[in-house]
């Protein structure tokens, strides 16, 4: 009888990890908040992103070639942005009133919200290192 109960102790303790590992992996991606990127849709959309969370909008023109830059390395270096950011893109050339209401005067432009879609800090560039340089502290 003992050998059988040795069988049976071994089979669940090689059985148990396979179990408990993945759920451990399910909650730390539920912990995690994923960060994502939007196309600018309006101002209802930016207050109820900023409130809540961690939100920028980044002023691209297609004609921009350190906009066309930093959206290469933004798509290879995602996984490295600050968990839970939002990133909103705007179009440099169509967002007039977007680009006064932040005093953006040049393309390729990041604007920080606060919790209620109000700039709090703007610069220009820097790619994914400047993302995480002026999220970090949220």
């Amino acid at each position: 009888m003992r050998p059988l109960l040795r069988l049976l102790l071994t089979s669940l303790f090689l059985l148990l990890p396979a179990t408990i590992v993945p759920a451990i992996a399910e909650d730390a991606a539920v912990a995690a908040p994923q960060s994502q990127v939007l196309s600018y849709e309006g101002d209802a959309q930016l207050a109820e992103l900023a409130a809540k969370g961690t939100t920028v909008v980044f002023f691209y023109a297609a004609w921009c070639p350190n906009c066309r830059a930093t959206v290469t390395e933004l798509n290879a270096r995602w996984d490295e942005v600050n968990p839970g950011l939002t990133l909103v893109i705007a179009d440099y050339d169509k967002e007039q009133a977007l680009k006064a209401r932040f005093g953006v005067t040049y393309q390729d432009t990041f604007v920080l919200l606060d919790q209620d879609g109000k700039g709090v800090e703007l610069w220009n560039s820097g790619g994914v290192n400047g993302l995480n340089a002026h999220t970090s502290a949220l």
